[in-house]
């Protein structure tokens, strides 16, 4: 079966390199990537990977091989796929999703990797400090962890009426614990009630937004996902059919047709990430890269998806945004 494998895309596109080329190519460095969702919705991400190789120092990142392994959501299969992406023997590899750094780390410590992660490094483990990470990992953290506060605040500020917010997350997500009591905590600091809601499946989703309904949730909080952030235009449309406020972590939540987000770019952290990735292809070291963090965070607020909710935002919320999507 392994003779039938082809190099794809970085996120899982046509083949482009089979195993063939590949030995007449042995100079060819070959880029590993393990993504915890689909391929397919983090197919708009490539460009800002491949820019990011050429600042890296690599002009001709569009030509590089890649070996692609995705999970498609299913957090379990990644501890054998990431082993099976090792056996390819790939110079670099690239992660998304936390549960895909972990797979990766754990499959490998002399492979060099790199992340793109939303929580603390630190706190889950995968490097020991971020100026000096130390071993084979290094990355790019956008915190969207660490805000899970302020969005809880800011659609409180949206939505004042919601008594009861709600938050859903995926319980197969290792964040999904600690994230859920900090929000309780972020939630009772602001004198609201916090309803936990949790969705893995496309059938989960449905049941988690009519038992918010039935809970009467006067707005919803997202929480950080790859099954979430694949589902993004669900979500959006089934917030817009139970008529719920909603707030999310990314930027293209709100282009799907969310109400508001709060936080880092995602493309950013790609293009950061092929920096990095191009920098350990011409010699430097994991360990003594530190990991990257945002300096900007974006408030975005879709003044369209309000309308459609009957919702009217408070001006002092509108004039903070960064963006506003008409």
């Amino acid at each position: 079966m392994s003779s039938r494998r082809n190099f794809i895309t970085l996120l899982g596109g046509a083949a482009a390199w089979p195993l063939a080329a590949r030995a007449q190519q042995s100079a060819m460095p070959v880029i590993g990537t393990l993504i915890g969702g689909w391929a397919e919705s983090f197919a708009p991400f490539e460009p800002a990977f491949r820019k990011g190789l050429n600042e890296g120092g690599f002009p001709d990142g569009s030509n590089l091989p890649f070996e692609s392994r995705r999970a498609n959501g299913q957090v379990d299969r990644l501890p054998a796929l990431a082993a099976d992406l090792i056996d390819r023997r790939p110079n670099v590899i690239a992660t998304q999703t936390l549960p895909a750094a972990l797979a990766a780390k754990a499959a490998t410590s002399t492979i060099p990797v790199v992340f793109v992660i939303g929580e603390d490094p630190i706190k889950v483990g995968l490097v020991g400090s971020l100026s000096r990470p130390g071993g084979n990992v290094t990355g790019m953290t956008n915190f969207m962890n660490v805000l899970g506060a302020k969005r809880l605040e800011l659609v409180s500020e949206a939505v004042p009426s919601a008594v009861v917010l709600g938050l859903l997350v995926n319980p197969t997500n290792p964040n999904s614990k600690a994230d859920t009591q900090d929000l309780q905590a972020a939630a009772q600091a602001l004198g609201r009630r916090l309803q936990v809601l949790t969705a893995g499946t496309d059938h989960e989703l449905e049941t988690a937004f009519a038992a918010a309904v039935e809970q009467k949730v006067g707005a919803l909080f997202i929480n950080i996902d790859s099954f979430l952030f694949d589902r993004r235009q669900q979500v959006a449309a089934l917030a817009a059919r139970h008529k719920i406020p909603t707030i999310h972590p990314f930027r293209e939540y709100v282009a799907a047709g969310g109400l508001m987000s709060y936080g880092a770019s995602f493309v950013d952290a790609w293009r950061q990430s092929g920096i990095y990735v191009g920098r350990i292809l011409r010699g430097a070291k994991p360990a003594d890269l530190p990991v990257l963090q945002p300096t900007k965070f974006d408030l975005v607020i879709n003044l369209k998806a309000a309308r459609a909710l009957g919702l009217d935002i408070p001006s002092t919320v509108i004039a903070r945004a960064d963006e506003v999507i008409e």
